[in-house]
């Protein structure tokens, strides 16, 4: 399983934020730089990145961050937040992210996700964020009416090799993942699942592994200090 530890960007600075509320945010580090390195020297591949500017209003603020984190930390990075045009995608692929996470936009626009896919093949991931079972939309703040297994199952359709799964209950708040649902969309998809949201231990991410997930991010419990990044990557990294 991977672990991909999280940056989440707002303003230029890296924040987390609880249940996906963008009136709870506060700072968790000064440097995303310094902060990817640090990933890095634990052992990471990967680092998941979120630009909250972007998956609020579509507009994103923060790619010179990204780029910067690309080139200093050398780490290969997931990136979602705005992202709801082929012109966007293109733009992100040119900072030289590995995988880019189209959310709104894959509810709003299916045919967007099949076009990506077509054009980028795995190195697109759709993000399903879920608050009892349904999927919302517009940095969370817009309920789409749709069950989150419906969703995975017509994104497998279109092509998606790998969903990211955050239940919005659990984000930020150190509470556990949330198996059963994790486990619900491992019987509705056959891809890869990374698991988001509510990580607040090295057993959480053992759990986690144990399933057999794809990956898991872990974000709020890092700079919280409640898991052991270099131990979870040699135990089940």
């Amino acid at each position: 399983m991977i672990i991909l530890p999280a940056i989440d960007l707002k303003d230029g600075r890296c924040v987390r934020l609880q249940k996906g509320k963008f009136d709870t945010a506060y700072q968790v580090a000064d440097s995303a730089v310094q902060t990817a390195a640090a990933f890095a020297g634990a052992g990471a591949q990967w680092v998941h990145m979120v630009d909250l500017d972007g998956a609020r209003n579509g507009i994103r603020k923060n790619a010179a961050i990204v780029m910067s984190v690309i080139k200093a930390a050398e780490l290969k990075v997931e990136l979602g937040g705005g992202i709801r045009s082929m012109a966007d995608l293109d733009e992100v692929f040119s900072l030289g992210v590995e995988r880019a996470v189209i959310g709104s936009a894959a509810v709003s626009h299916p045919d967007l996700v099949r076009v990506a896919v077509e054009k980028y093949g795995e190195h697109i991931a759709v993000g399903i964020d879920a608050l009892d079972g349904i999927v919302k939309t517009v940095g969370w703040e817009q309920s789409s009416g749709i069950n989150y297994l419906d969703f995975a199952r017509q994104m497998e359709e279109v092509g998606v090799k790998t969903i990211v799964f955050t239940d919005i209950a659990t984000d930020g708040m150190l509470s556990g993942p949330s198996i059963d649902r994790l486990r619900a969309l491992q019987q509705s998809y056959s891809g890869q699942i990374v698991a988001s949201g509510g990580v607040s231990s090295n057993q959480d991410i053992q759990a986690l592994a144990d399933m057999g997930l794809y990956g898991v991010i872990v974000g709020k419990a890092y700079y919280a200090g409640t898991v052991d990044l270099p131990r979870a990557i040699r135990e089940v990294g």
